[in-house]
């Protein structure tokens, strides 16, 4: 009926339906198999329009003329569809050989030559420097395990018995200042000595050591009185052993890791002359592939299509519509109701007219006599 022509967009081309489908009424006259179709419009040679679409759609849809040929559609797309089939097992079977000949260069991934061995080149050295992280922590504890067997056979060289600093244990001290090590050794790779937090940390590691030596002193001079026995070793020592053993095992892991990185990157880069070729040959039989899978998609969607149409055309075979009487309209206007909406526009120009008068009246009052006037105002009139 060329109600689409005035919308523009989608939107108003679905405003338009939804117009349709509230202004269109269906509608039965008290006998069997018998309708009515309505709709109202603002111009009626539209709404005639209207309606003679939908009776001629109803109609048209009964006749057999209008049937398509679906069984020669379907033999023609079968056809089509075994062809593309063997084109795409074809393609299949050359991707796969392809697959084979290449599978230790071919990555399924996606990523190309070059981006595969930047990304062997940032894990290498990634891998290095915590590699030297790890050496440099397993130094570390190497210099401190020296410096207290140091502390303690200075100490033991002093003292007539079995009473040395590491000989006395003191787990919380030791525990602490484990930790205030491990946190320097932590800063002193990332800053300098001068830094705030390596003085701060270094401060109370001294303070630490001054109070652990008190407690020892109190410890040997209770030993010497008691005359009880005394190990030999502090649990500081032990602690330091066992991050000596973790440090290292860390640092062999960590040379493994980067010889593996070393042995990939070195593989991948002698790879590098026959990549592109392959990456090219590759691109080539994945562009046939997909092509023919979507042409035989399409086809297999086009015999379904195919199918259902030719079922519905059967379906409505079955109803026959016959018009009896033509589409018209009406002489006079049928909606809105002319008394109710003069009446109501006469009480609201009423309305509209007292409202108006009031508000005049409100926004500039007037005084109907002098001595009104002179009240309000105390002025001589």
């Amino acid at each position: 009926a060329d109600m689409d022509l005035r919308a523009g967009s989608k939107t108003e081309q679905e405003a338009l339906i939804d117009s349709l489908m509230r202004k269109l009424t269906i509608g039965t006259t008290g006998r069997d198999n018998l309708y009515t179709l309505g709709y109202q419009d603002s111009d009626r040679e539209a709404a005639r329009r209207v309606v003679q679409s939908l009776v001629s759609i109803f109609v048209e849809s009964s006749l057999g003329a209008s049937r398509k040929d679906t069984a020669t559609a379907t033999t023609f797309i079968n056809e089509q569809i075994k062809t593309y089939e063997a084109k795409l097992e074809e393609a299949e079977q050359r991707l796969k050989e392809f697959r084979l000949r290449n599978l230790d260069s071919v990555q399924g991934d996606g990523k190309d030559a070059t981006a595969r061995i930047a990304e062997m080149h940032a894990q290498l050295e990634r891998a290095k420097l915590e590699l030297r992280e790890a050496e440099n922590a397993r130094d570390a504890a190497r210099a401190q395990l020296d410096a207290e067997r140091k502390q303690t056979v200075d100490a033991s060289s002093v003292s007539l018995l079995p009473e040395a600093t590491g000989a006395f244990a003191t787990p919380e001290l030791d525990s602490r200042l484990s930790e205030l090590r491990r946190n320097l050794d932590a800063l002193l790779q990332r800053y300098t000595d001068a830094h705030p937090d390596v003085v701060s940390v270094r401060k109370r590691v001294r303070e630490l050591e001054e109070q652990k030596q008190r407690e020892v002193a109190e410890l040997r001079k209770a030993a010497a009185a008691t005359g009880a026995p005394v190990g030999n070793e502090s649990g500081v020592h032990q602690e330091l052993r066992r991050m000596m053993a973790t440090a290292e095992v860390q640092v062999a892991a960590l040379k493994a890791r980067v010889s593996e990185y070393q042995s990939r990157y070195a593989a991948a880069m002698s790879q590098m002359k026959t990549a592109p070729q392959i990456e090219a040959e590759a691109a080539q039989l994945n562009r046939d592939y997909e092509i023919h899978r979507k042409n035989y998609n399409d086809l297999v969607a086009r015999r379904e299509s195919a199918a259902m149409s030719g079922e519905l055309d059967v379906a409505s075979g079955v109803a026959d519509f016959r018009l009896i009487d033509p589409p018209r309209v009406s002489p006079k206007p049928v909606a809105p109701n002319r008394f109710l909406l003069l009446s109501g526009a006469l009480i609201a120009a009423l309305l509209a007219g007292l409202f108006t008068a009031f508000a005049a009246s409100q926004l500039r009052p007037v005084y109907f006599n002098s001595n009104e006037l002179r009240q309000r105002t105390e002025l001589p009139v």
